[in-house]
């Protein structure tokens, strides 16, 4: 997640597609002088046939998680006119209008309709740019993107887009079936997060999803990924803010295509077996002037307390998470990403910063709530209302929180008290793992203890670890540059990370390039250096990925016990002097004993624990050629017995190596 300083700070001019320039300053004058225009009629909603008044009531109760179906533009038909309905909440403004191509950029006064401004312009035809012309309540004249729009210009235009109501035609009712069985607890879970302006470049400019489509869909499949998560897709002014920084709550961004184009990548994911989640920033937007920042001229989306409407660091604004109107405002968006463009679930970014009032805050500059304490009781409310509507409307789906405290019970059941997310992000693991595998491996001795701790709290929330976009970037550098030790050890501590990683409890997330071990740090200007795979060490972790994938999916495990305390046993975690971790993961028919190495010492024929006496045979290795290692195939198999009062036998534990055995009963049965 990254956050800057907003774009209104960036002086840019705006124009249309057929070249028009106009100052602001020109614009406003033109609205003070046509104030006092004559409003043109309203009608009922345009999507549905409720009652506008009783659609409103539903909005401004906080439960109108359905508003995008008819707040915004909706082509309509009146009197055998062709046109569009225009629904705005401003409750607070003098006057609400619409300028568009169709008017010459000269505006059409809306109709007041309690806190709605409302109307039908007859002359507006899909595809045409349009804004919002507000005379606020200080007589203060602006122009506004919609914040119901669903598409919108492309950069560095910032008005909305007309677009009429969808006529895509899924294909991925197959998967649509499925989806509850596939995304269940005890199901695999490995996500490839993607920033799809960066993935892989052409030319100057990044691709669209429809182009997109093909090669990801096919470098997804052959890794063995079973989800895509997508860096935020929803409309963004600012490219370096990767999309954390949204305006358009409802439009996917045109920097990357139509809707249409959106809708084609998730339909291909799907039809391909690869679920698609994106990240969804609730937490705060920016101070856009053609945005949500005071948009009625009052603090109408964000908190009128500066205390809890900004935050300090990212020179944004929070939303008011008591308002019901913003609570239905940000439930609708979830709706639509959900509904109607199929994603399989959202990842909430942020959520610690909602979560507690003084989050990066020094006393003085924080209230604290009314039971006097530091927790955000109404972005807590928020949070359980979008559980709850995901579980009342679309259980199918995952919410997976980002949220790096350890705040209580993020994912236990709403009908328990719980937050009710379906999984939280474990940046405690994140930052242990890599603080460890940064040190100089003669020195992991004596941290050993915090590549261990982990697991002591692996059970406590239902977690996915993740290693994202977060750690590879502002100086950071990427994963195979963070490991200690030797510089041409890099590759080899990256496949021992990547190991300890896929076989710990937990679900998967891996960044984008590091499948492939790039060597530098992501930006989003460029794509991915896709020329090193080529490289033979390269093609070997990309052939160890894929490797974990699978072991990961076809393997009981390894993921059915995710989720619980049976799933894992230690079987020597205190081997202070040589850094071996061995562990068990079980199900209630597999149990596979997973050792990982984190020297570059070769301990050939090394007696080491295991839980049972009898045969072990190699289930998998590491260090075999095909993964970059040194060895031709995988150990003869092993027999455990006791030695000295603890059953033990001789392994091949090489460098850096992750090693998995399982029993030859088992295996045969």
């Amino acid at each position: 997640m990254l956050h800057r300083k907003p774009v209104q700070q960036r002086r840019v001019q705006r124009r249309n597609q057929s070249g028009r320039r106009c100052t602001m300053r020109r614009r406003q004058q033109d609205l003070r002088q046509q104030c006092v225009r004559t409003v043109t009629p309203t009608v009922n909603c345009p999507k549905t046939k409720r009652d506008l008044s009783e659609l409103t009531d539903e909005f401004c109760r906080g439960v109108g998680w359905q508003a995008w179906r008819w707040l915004g533009a909706w082509p309509r038909q009146r009197n055998g006119l062709a046109g569009f309905q225009f629904n705005v909440w401003a409750p607070n403004a003098e006057h609400v209008g619409v300028v568009g191509d169709w008017n010459g950029w000269r505006p059409q006064w809306l109709e007041r309709q309690g806190a709605l401004w409302s109307g039908f312009l007859g002359d507006a035809v899909e595809g045409q740019l349009y804004k919002l012309a507000i005379v606020d309540v200080h007589g203060m004249p602006t122009e506004r993107a919609d914040p119901f729009a669903r598409q919108a210009e492309l950069r560095p235009g910032t008005a909305s887009k007309l677009v009429g109501t969808s006529t895509y035609r899924w294909h991925d009712a197959a998967w649509m079936r499925k989806r509850a069985q596939v995304q269940a607890r005890d199901q695999p879970l490995a996500i490839y997060e993607v920033h799809l302006g960066s993935w892989r470049r052409w030319g100057d400019d990044p691709p669209t999803c429809r182009e997109l489509a093909k090669p990801l869909v096919e470098h997804v499949r052959k890794l063995g990924f079973t989800h895509v998560e997508f860096l935020p897709p929803l409309e963004h002014p600012y490219d370096p803010s990767w999309g954390y920084q949204v305006t358009g709550y409802f439009a996917p961004t045109s920097r990357w295509g139509t809707p249409d184009d959106f809708r084609y990548l998730v339909e291909q994911l799907h039809i391909a077996g690869i679920g698609v989640l994106i990240d969804w920033v609730p937490a705060h937007f920016p101070k856009d002037t053609h945005g949500l920042a005071r948009f009625d001229g009052t603090p109408l989306y964000e908190h009128a307390d500066p205390q809890r409407g900004e935050h300090p660091d990212w020179g944004t604004l929070i939303f008011d998470y008591g308002r019901p109107e913003v609570q239905s405002f940000l439930l609708a968006s979830a709706h639509y990403w959900l509904t109607e463009m199929h994603v399989d679930g959202l990842r909430v970014d942020a959520v610690a910063s909602m979560l507690y009032l003084d989050y990066s805050r020094q006393p003085g500059q924080w209230t604290p709530n009314v039971q006097g304490g530091n927790w955000n009781l109404e972005a807590i409310e928020l949070l359980r209302a979008l559980n709850r509507m995901i579980e009342m409307e679309i259980p199918d789906v995952l919410c997976i929180a980002e949220e790096s405290t350890s705040f209580p019970n993020v994912t236990l059941p709403l009908a328990d008290g719980g937050l009710g997310f379906a999984y939280k992000w474990n940046m405690g693991w994140m930052h242990d793992a890599l603080g460890y595998l940064a040190l100089d491996p003669i020195e992991r001795s004596r941290h050993h203890d915090q590549i261990t701790f982990s697991t002591t709290y692996a059970h406590a929330e239902h977690f996915v670890l993740p290693l994202s976009h977060d750690e590879v970037v502002h100086g950071k550098g990427s994963l195979v540059r963070k490991m200690g030790g030797q510089w041409q050890h890099g590759l080899d501590q990256l496949r021992l990370l990547l190991g300890y990683q896929w076989l710990h409890p937990g679900k998967k997330l891996l960044f984008m390039g590091q499948e492939f071990g790039q060597d530098r740090e992501w930006n989003q200007d460029y794509g991915l250096d896709w020329h090193l795979v080529a490289d033979p060490p390269r093609l070997g972790l990309l052939a160890w990925v894929a490797h974990l994938n699978s072991l990961y999916r076809l393997n009981k495990a390894l993921h059915a016990g995710d989720c619980d305390l049976k799933g894992f046993d230690w079987v020597e975690g205190n081997n202070h002097d040589e850094s071996i971790l061995i562990w068990q993961r079980k199900s209630a028919d597999q149990a596979l004993v997973c050792v990982l190495h984190f020297t570059p010492v070769d301990r050939r024929d090394h007696w080491l624990p295991l839980p049972l006496a009898g045969t072990w045979r190699y289930v998998t290795s590491s260090a075999l050629v095909e993964f970059g290692g040194d060895r031709d195939k995988l150990p003869d198999p092993v027999q455990a017995s006791d030695q000295y009062g603890r059953i033990c036998a001789q392994l091949d534990v090489g460098p850096f190596v992750v090693l998995v055995l399982e029993r030859a009963t088992e295996a045969a049965t």
